[in-house]
C-alpha cells in the first residue's frame, strides 16, 4: 500500500505528460497541415487575404476544436524582384514568396487546463511561390 501511494501520483504525473506533450505534437502538425492548406489557397490568382484567413481558420477549428478567436493567421508576402514585403496578395505577382505562419495557445487545446506547457504557443508554418 504504502509502495503504491508512493509510486501511483508519479505515475500519473508521467502519463498526464505524456499525453499533454502528445497532444502539442498532434496540434503542431495539424496547424502546419492548415498553413500548407492556406498557402495552395494563397498562391492561387485571384485569391485574397481574408480568403485565406478564413480557409485555414476554418481548418484548424474542424481539426483542432478551438475557437477561431485563438487561431493567429499571418500572412507575409514579398516580392522576388524587390525584396520588399507587399501588403496584400491581391497584387501579389508571379513567384512572389508567400509565407503563412498559423498560432494557437496551448492554453487553448490542452486537455489538462496547460499546466505542463502553461503560456507556451504552439505554430504551423509554410511558404509557396505565387503561381
Amino acid at each position: 500500500m504504502v509502495e503504491m501511494a508512493v509510486c501511483f501520483p508519479i505515475f500519473m504525473l508521467i502519463l498526464l505528460g505524456i499525453m499533454e506533450f502528445g497532444r502539442a505534437l498532434m496540434v503542431s502538425q495539424l496547424l502546419a497541415s492548415a498553413s500548407r492548406e492556406g498557402c495552395r489557397t494563397a498562391i492561387v490568382d485571384g485569391s485574397t487575404n481574408s480568403d485565406v484567413e478564413t480557409k485555414v481558420k476554418n481548418h484548424v477549428t474542424s481539426m483542432v476544436g478551438c475557437l477561431a478567436s485563438d487561431v493567429t493567421v499571418e500572412i507575409v508576402v514579398t516580392s522576388i524582384q524587390t525584396g520588399n514585403e507587399i501588403a496584400s496578395l491581391a497584387v501579389a505577382e508571379q513567384r512572389d514568396l508567400i509565407e503563412i505562419d498559423v498560432t494557437v495557445p496551448f492554453n487553448s487545446i490542452s486537455y489538462s487546463g496547460g499546466r505542463f506547457l502553461n503560456g507556451q504557443t504552439i505554430r504551423g508554418q509554410c511558404a509557396m511561390r505565387k503561381e
